[in-house]
C-alpha cells in the first residue's frame, strides 16, 4: 500500500512539474518602465502567440540595472535608455538578437539609429521610443509670447518664482552646455565650470525648485509658468481640449537632452525565441501606432506607423531631430556629480 501511494504521489508530482514547466515556456517576462506598455498590445501578443506576458515595472534605469546586476533572474526583455544599453553591452549583460526574426527592422527610422553610436546595427537593442525634454510655457500666464526660445528663458525675470527645471544633473547641465555652444556630453572641466556658473548666477535665482516629477500639476494649476522637462508630464495634467491655449512647448533649435529607450534581451533570458518575436511584433506599424496613440509621443521611431495613428501628438515630431542623446560617461560622470552638488546646494 505504501509503495502504491508513493508511486501515485511520484507520478502526480511529475505531471505537475511537467505541466508548470510547459506553461512557463509560454510566459514572456517583460521588465519595463512604469506606465510604458499598452495593455492592449500585451493581450494581442498573447492571443497571437498562444502565451502569457508577465509585466514587472521600474521607475528608473538605476533601479532596473541594480536589480539585474544584483542577480535577479527570470526576465526576458528589459527596456533601458541608450546610455544604460551601452553599459549593459560592455558588461556582457545582453544577448545578441536573432536578426532572422527582426523582419520589421526596416521600419526603424535611420535618423534614430545614427544617434545610437553604441549599437547602430541593432545587434543588441531595438529602439522603443525617443524621449526628449524641452521647455513649456503657460500661455495663459505669459500671453505676450515675446520670450526667448532657447535656454536663456530661464534667466528672464518675468518667470521669477514661477519656474522649475528637472532635478536631474545631466538634463540641467546639458541644457547649459548646449546654450554655451558646447557638446552636451563633454567632460572638459572648464566648459563644465562655465555651464555651472551660468546656472547658478542666471537661472537658479528664478527657479522655485528642481523638480523631475510633480511639476505638471503645478503647471496645470497655474503656479508654474515655465518648466523644463518631459512634455508628457505637463500634457498629462492639462485636458487635451486646453492644450493649444495653455501650453507652448518647444525644443530650442540648438537642441536638447534626449534618450532612446531600447528593447533588449537579457543574456540569461529563459524565453529567447518568444522575446525576439515580441520585439518584432511591437514594430509592426499598426501595433506601434497603438503605442503612439496611447502615450501621445511624436511618431519618430517607426515612421510607417504614422498612417495608423489616430490621435494628435503632444508636439511636432520635427523638433525631436535636433536633440542630443545622453551618453555613458563612465567614471567621468563624477565631474557632473561634483558640479551638481554646487548647483543644488551652494549659497
Amino acid at each position: 500500500m505504501m509503495m502504491a501511494v508513493f508511486s501515485i504521489f511520484f507520478v502526480a508530482s511529475s505531471l505537475m512539474f511537467t505541466s508548470c514547466s510547459g506553461r512557463d515556456d509560454k510566459i514572456l517576462y517583460l521588465y519595463n518602465w512604469t506606465y510604458y506598455t499598452p495593455e492592449s498590445l500585451l493581450r494581442k501578443f498573447e492571443e497571437e502567440f498562444d502565451c502569457k506576458v508577465k509585466l514587472d515595472s521600474y521607475s528608473t534605469c538605476e533601479e532596473m540595472y541594480a536589480k539585474i546586476r544584483g542577480g535577479a533572474k527570470g526576465y526576458d526583455i528589459v527596456i533601458p535608455s541608450n546610455d544604460f544599453v551601452s553599459i549593459m553591452i560592455k558588461q556582457g549583460m545582453l544577448r545578441e538578437l536573432d536578426q532572422s526574426k527582426l523582419t520589421n527592422r526596416d521600419k526603424i527610422n535611420p535618423v534614430i539609429l545614427e544617434k545610437l553610436e553604441h549599437d547602430p546595427d541593432m545587434k543588441y537593442a531595438v529602439p522603443y521610443a525617443l524621449s526628449a525634454t524641452g521647455v513649456m510655457v503657460n500661455k495663459t500666464k505669459v500671453p505676450e509670447m515675446d520670450y526667448p526660445r532657447d535656454y536663456t528663458i530661464f534667466a528672464d525675470p518675468r518667470f521669477a518664482g514661477h519656474a522649475t527645471m528637472m532635478d536631474e544633473m545631466r538634463e540641467v547641465i546639458g541644457c547649459a552646455l548646449l546654450q554655451k555652444g558646447y557638446d552636451m556630453n563633454t567632460t572638459d572641466p572648464d566648459k563644465l565650470k562655465e555651464a555651472g556658473e551660468m546656472i547658478i548666477k542666471d537661472w537658479r535665482p528664478n527657479l522655485v525648485k528642481f523638480d523631475a516629477e510633480s511639476f505638471g500639476k503645478s503647471f496645470a494649476s497655474g503656479d508654474f509658468w515655465l518648466c523644463q522637462g518631459y512634455p508628457e508630464i505637463v500634457y498629462g495634467e492639462v485636458p487635451p481640449d486646453k492644450w493649444d491655449e495653455t501650453i507652448d512647448f518647444f525644443i530650442p533649435t540648438i537642441g536638447g537632452p534626449a534618450t532612446v529607450d531600447c528593447m533588449c534581451i537579457l543574456k540569461d533570458a529563459p524565453h529567447y525565441e518568444l522575446a525576439n518575436e515580441f520585439i518584432n511584433f511591437i514594430h509592426r506599424p499598426e501595433n506601434y501606432a497603438v503605442f503612439i496613440d496611447e502615450f501621445g509621443y511624436p511618431c519618430v521611431t517607426n515612421l510607417e506607423a504614422m498612417q495608423y495613428v489616430t490621435r494628435p501628438a503632444m508636439y511636432d515630431a520635427g523638433q525631436a531631430y535636433s536633440c542630443t542623446l545622453k551618453q555613458d560617461l563612465g567614471n567621468e560622470l563624477d565631474r557632473y556629480s561634483e558640479l551638481w552638488q554646487k548647483i543644488r546646494f551652494s549659497e
